[in-house]
């Protein structure tokens, strides 16, 4: 993505929340997982629902990353090298919630390390492959520290920067979709992780993929695209949560 329009302020996304449809879309997301919880009377979640939601967004992630695995091989601990790793990520993220708040650039680093644990060379565990992709890092983990814009915003910042800058070698799509996760379980949306952001993402793989490239390569109409696309995932992602189901 080409380097945005800074507006001066002391909050460095704090400009994001001024462009067209961007408040309405976010407040209506948060809407509807706020909504969903409502329906659930507020009532505690189980250990099992939180499992269940993030061993489908390890299925959904891997097949968004390439893998043809099902949800049952998945579920098995079994399926292809991908979706291995998704689990892995999926099994081990949630541990990083108080990281990715106070030393973001540590929960990135550690996410890629347990997806390619095992499959990647350990000296390139976590490791950014270049000097540029570690100032973009460093960049994105001073902004998510510096901001309190919506959750949901600064999900959509973290995920797209570390799919179209690719920091690391491998397993960028699977580093930035639990990154998002973590991010809305971090910041209050989602705090027991029963909403599923990967799946939604699925539902809508084509409009995902476009966006991102539209947040790569089309500048700040690009990021504005990629913001109000992430707020129509996260509605869509709702729907997959194991709370909808009937118990």
């Amino acid at each position: 993505m080409a380097d945005p329009v800074r507006v001066p302020t002391d909050d460095p996304l704090a400009w994001l929340t001024k462009l067209e449809g961007v408040p309405s879309a976010l407040a209506a997301a948060r809407d509807g997982v706020d909504a969903m919880l409502r329906d659930r009377g507020m009532r505690q979640t189980y250990p099992e629902q939180t499992g269940e939601s993030l061993l489908r967004g390890a299925h959904a992630s891997a097949v968004l990353e390439g893998s043809t695995s099902t949800i049952e091989q998945v579920r098995d601990g079994e399926g292809d090298e991908i979706a291995r790793a998704a689990l892995r990520v999926s099994t081990g993220m949630l541990a990083l919630v108080p990281t990715i708040g106070t030393a973001p650039l540590q929960a990135f680093a550690r996410l890629h390390a347990l997806a390619g644990k095992g499959d990647v060379d350990e000296e390139s565990l976590g490791r950014p492959v270049n000097a540029a992709g570690a100032e973009r890092l460093a960049g994105l983990g001073e902004t998510m520290l510096a901001t309190n814009q919506p959750a949901i915003l600064v999900a959509a910042l973290v995920h797209a920067e570390l799919v179209t800058v690719a920091p690391f070698g491998s397993y960028n799509g699977l580093v930035a979709r639990a990154a998002e996760r973590l991010v809305l379980v971090a910041r209050g949306v989602d705090p027991a992780s029963v909403v599923v952001p990967e799946a939604g993402h699925l539902a809508l793989r084509a409009q995902y993929e476009s966006n991102l490239r539209a947040y790569r390569d089309g500048g700040r109409q690009g990021l504005h695209a990629w913001i109000l696309y992430v707020t129509e995932a996260v509605t869509r992602a709702v729907e997959f949560s194991p709370l909808r189901d009937p118990r």
